[in-house]
């Protein structure tokens, strides 16, 4: 057994694969999580509307309600608990269309379970310290206590993952964030490629760069990224 939690966490795992669903439970419980499963699209909804999770695992492809209709709806309630998509269907599209919807990352099948755990220890990982402090840069307000980031007096909506990239820049305001730096930062190991990195920029961008706004997030051409002011 690995140390992977500091503390219980509450997963919920939608999965229709009962014998994967099995496996991904049995490990989880052996790291003191506590885990609920469902197998198919409603169900797993009807436990997210009504129950407080740590983290969702959810298949893309189920029974009922397919998973990017699932993150989409409970993203319409307003249920921000840390969406994981499990997806056979790694093309660019699909994973754009689950993050589209409003899920925080994806993993790829079939995986690695130490992978899963290290994607789980990133989107669970909680902020302590004097490093929390508020963070400003021109317009750009970020609190990373409370997980809020306002941009001209309008609040960001914001998954967790791309909240941490913006954590992750705004903390090197003014500098280049190499991309593995990122990667390092955010997601805690390296199973994650330059081109993922790249998929949830062109969302945070679209976030932060307003209309009518100076932009402020720029591409480093072979770099990496950062928070400027100024055009690229």
């Amino acid at each position: 057994m690995s140390d992977a939690f500091k503390a219980a966490l509450n997963v919920l795992v939608v999965e229709d694969d009962k014998e994967l669903a099995g496996f991904v439970k049995q490990g989880l419980e052996d790291e003191s999580c506590i885990v609920r499963v469902c197998h198919d699209g409603g169900t797993g909804l009807r436990q997210a509307e009504l129950h407080a999770f740590d983290i969702i695992l959810l298949d893309v492809m189920l029974p009922v309600l397919n998973g990017f209709e699932v993150t989409k709806r409970l993203r319409l309630q307003n249920v921000r608990t840390p969406i994981l998509l499990l997806t056979a269907r790694g093309a660019p599209e699909d994973i754009v269309k689950g993050l589209d919807a409003g899920a925080d990352d994806y993993l790829t099948k079939p995986f690695d379970f130490e992978v899963l755990l290290a994607r789980i220890r990133a989107r669970t990982r909680v902020s302590t310290g004097k490093n929390t402090a508020r963070m400003r840069f021109a317009d750009l307000f970020l609190d990373a206590e409370k997980r809020e980031a306002v941009r001209g007096g309008q609040r960001l909506e914001l998954t967790r993952t791309e909240f941490s990239i913006l954590e992750c820049l705004m903390r090197s305001a003014g500098r280049v964030v190499k991309r593995d730096r990122i990667i390092e930062l955010v997601w805690g190991d390296r199973d994650v490629s330059e081109n993922n990195l790249d998929v949830f920029m062109r969302f945070l961008r679209t976030k932060v760069n307003r209309e009518g706004l100076p932009r402020l997030l720029h591409t480093e051409r072979g770099v990496g990224y950062s928070i400027r002011e100024g055009a690229d």
